[in-house]
């Protein structure tokens, strides 16, 4: 049996596991709790009413973080032609055309993100088992397939994020840092819940989000309302 350390017990002395926080309280709670000797990362975890083994029920989007993750990510762009100086120019860490797909099947996955032009997709898509699983094979759902790869670049550098439900109908993402304010993280985790509730699949029946937590990387994890965070969105 795992032991609790000293710090973590006393983490848990500071959250009632009986309770159900409002998200300005659990953002405060949770930044409280983030006393790691790192930047910890602030997690929002949601359950979902939805049945992903149903291709009618999946949830899966992007959107813009207002205040980023605290993360900066590699981005690699699979392209040709005039496209590659357009990546360059963007901003992309890496830029190439067939030979990058050899290198990622050899075992190569120094990057974040992939985004790919659509002329480039038939040799791309031998990636789909490797990139798959990790949640980075380019798809015109998350606009990581697209001619306009300067465009791309610069919403994944600013801060664009997919969300996607799992197989145990989760959906798990980083909203922010402990280092940055309440107001940023709230507003992230806001953002995220928003674009979340309208991802509702048409065929999903009853309650959609059955439960919420946020948590840091080495915090407790805090139950959140989901009325009132659902209240909270429509509300902004």
């Amino acid at each position: 049996m795992s032991r609790k350390s000293k710090r973590f017990k006393a983490l848990l002395e500071k959250v009632d596991t009986t309770k159900k926080y409002d998200l300005t309280e659990a953002v405060s709670l949770v930044k409280e709790c983030a006393n790691a000797k790192f930047d910890e990362s602030i997690e929002l975890h949601i359950r979902l009413g939805v049945d992903p083994r149903h291709a009618d029920q999946q949830v899966r989007s992007t959107i813009v973080l207002p205040h980023g993750t605290g993360h900066a990510k590699k981005v690699l762009v699979i392209a040709g032609g005039e496209k590659v100086r357009e990546a360059e120019e963007a901003g992309a860490d890496i830029v190439g055309g067939e030979e990058k797909v050899a290198e990622i099947e050899g075992g190569w996955m120094d990057f974040d993100a992939v985004i790919a032009t659509p002329d480039v997709m038939k040799v791309v898509g031998r990636l789909g088992k490797v990139l798959g699983p990790r949640g980075m094979m380019p798809s015109t759902k998350t606009n990581t397939v697209t001619f306009d790869v300067a465009g791309a670049v610069k919403e994944i550098k600013a801060g664009r994020v997919e969300f996607r439900v799992d197989k145990a109908g989760i959906i798990h993402n980083a909203v922010g840092r402990a280092s940055f304010t309440t107001d940023q993280i709230h507003e992230n985790a806001r953002t995220l819940i928003n674009a979340i509730v309208k991802a509702r699949p048409a065929a999903v029946k009853g309650t959609y989000l059955k439960a919420a937590t946020l948590t840091s990387t080495m915090g407790a994890g805090i139950k959140l309302d989901e009325v009132a965070i659902q209240k909270d969105t429509t509300e902004a």
